[in-house]
């Protein structure tokens, strides 16, 4: 036996004692952290107000913000308030007790779709021609959740709405289902496509305006996906219904019915309506009812993604699928597990992807869906396993570079990753957030935030 195969041994029967001592049924579990991962635990808890930023008015480009936010890295990198990153820095803010900036968080989303009607990208003028995945009915459910606070609730009801209504006006395909999109002049698409396409590994020098604009708008509308860049719409991001989008809207619906309901308001039986056509429409288009899986459907072509992605978990996490799929996600979840977490996309025979979300990258997003994912369903071995290789993944890495990062290798479990842009330093937010997700699963909370 190599070396390498003793090791892989030993960590799989240690993994296996952990699981073993686990009390999945409380809220505190029995199992002690190891000391790196519990170190790591608590830097972060105590470097997360290190990302909160006050509003400037005078900030060039920069919306201003009624509340203090939460931005992903301490230092450099990325300045401003992103949208979907911000629900994963919210989800390890409530697990560190700290109610008042998630809740700070949610008051400035909440701004940004009133004064707008969505949430764009990030706070920067200069994003402003694209939303990104509409997490924000999931954040406002987390704080409920956490603290019970029924005046907060109703208060975002109207806004809430504002946003559906965004979705459902400009963002829906001709199926029935929706799509991703932009808000952006032809100019700018133009200036994205002259701009981006290097990215994608596009020389655009001989196109022409037309063909720049077409372009530019495919790669915008997948920077709106949040997955910029990765192999599962082909570059036609425009021409797909993805499975997250949709997932999310569901949990959309469903978190809207039972809102209402607790509120003692009508609408709960409109909500359901819509979830309950939207899961039928997943299920026609999106289900191949060979292998039980999900994919995202090109609704131009009429056909099903060939590319099997982690998104798949958005579909566990919000509850679309029923047991059955639930089976067959976990039989095959090989194809997107790898030896130190979860691949963004699985690993396709002959293809090297120079994309950042695809194979061999890990993400924290995709980790959060497939614990959450997993637990839902009962299949809480595999969730803690996940949850586990996350652990040792991000703490081995931070042992070794002393940051967070915002992309790693899960099959070697290192920094060797395709990446498109350097990757910033000093990086909290979701990397952070999801490290506290995986930690509380495992082990539970060890302090809690004292707030002012």
């Amino acid at each position: 036996m190599t070396e390498s195969q003793m090791e892989k041994n030993w960590r799989y029967f240690i993994t296996l004692f952990l699981l073993a001592s686990v009390n999945f049924a409380g809220a505190t579990k029995n199992v002690e952290a190891p000391s790196a991962q519990e170190s790591l635990h608590r830097h972060i808890m105590e470097v997360m107000p290190l990302s909160v930023c006050a509003s400037n008015s005078t900030a060039e480009n920069n919306f201003a913000l009624p509340k203090p936010y939460s931005v992903p890295c301490t230092n450099g990198g990325f300045r401003n308030m992103f949208y979907w990153d911000t629900y994963f820095t919210n989800a390890g803010l409530l697990l560190d007790g700290d109610t008042e900036q998630a809740l700070n968080n949610i008051e400035n989303i909440a701004y940004m779709i009133d004064s707008i009607g969505y949430m764009p990208n990030a706070t920067s003028k200069d994003l402003l021609n694209r939303s990104q995945p509409p997490l924000f009915c999931q954040m406002v459910k987390d704080y409920y959740d956490a603290t019970g606070e029924r005046e907060f609730l109703a208060r975002m009801i109207p806004v809430l709405e504002k946003e559906y209504d965004f979705w459902m006006t400009r963002r829906v395909a001709p199926n029935g289902l929706n799509r991703y999109g932009h808000d952006a002049t032809r100019q700018e698409l133009i200036d994205f496509c002259n701009g981006l396409a290097h990215r994608v590994k596009v020389d655009p020098t001989g196109f022409t305006d037309e063909e720049r604009i077409e372009f530019g708008a495919h790669l915008l509308a997948e920077a709106e996906s949040g997955w910029d860049f990765n192999p599962r719409f082909k570059g036609r991001c425009m021409d797909y219904n993805p499975v997250d989008l949709n997932a999310i809207l569901y949990g959309f619906e469903r978190n809207m019915a039972s809102f209402v309901d607790r509120l003692g308001l009508p609408g709960k039986e409109v909500w359901d309506n819509r979830a309950d056509t939207r899961r039928t429409l997943m299920n026609k288009y999106m289900l191949d009812p060979e292998s039980g899986l999900y994919y995202d459907f090109d609704f131009v072509c009429g056909k099903r993604s060939d590319v099997y992605s982690a998104a798949v978990f958005t579909v566990f996490w919000l509850g679309v699928a029923d047991r059955n799929r639930a089976q067959a996600l976990v039989d095959n979840l090989g194809l997107l597990e790898a030896d130190h977490g979860v691949l963004t996309c699985a690993p396709r025979p002959g293809v090297t992807s120079f994309a950042q979300w695809d194979t061999p990258n890990g993400w924290a997003p995709v980790h959060f869906f497939a614990i959450k994912g997993l637990d839902r369903y009962g299949y809480r071995e595999d969730a803690a396993r996940i949850a586990g290789k996350y652990l040792e993944a991000q703490t081995s890495i931070y042992g070794q570079t002393h940051q967070l990062w915002e992309k790693y290798n899960a099959v070697k479990g290192d920094t060797d990753v395709s990446d498109e842009y350097k990757m910033p330093g000093e990086f909290l937010g979701w990397t952070a957030g999801v490290y506290q997700t995986a930690y509380d699963y495992l082990y539970g909370r060890v302090k809690q935030h004292t707030s002012n």
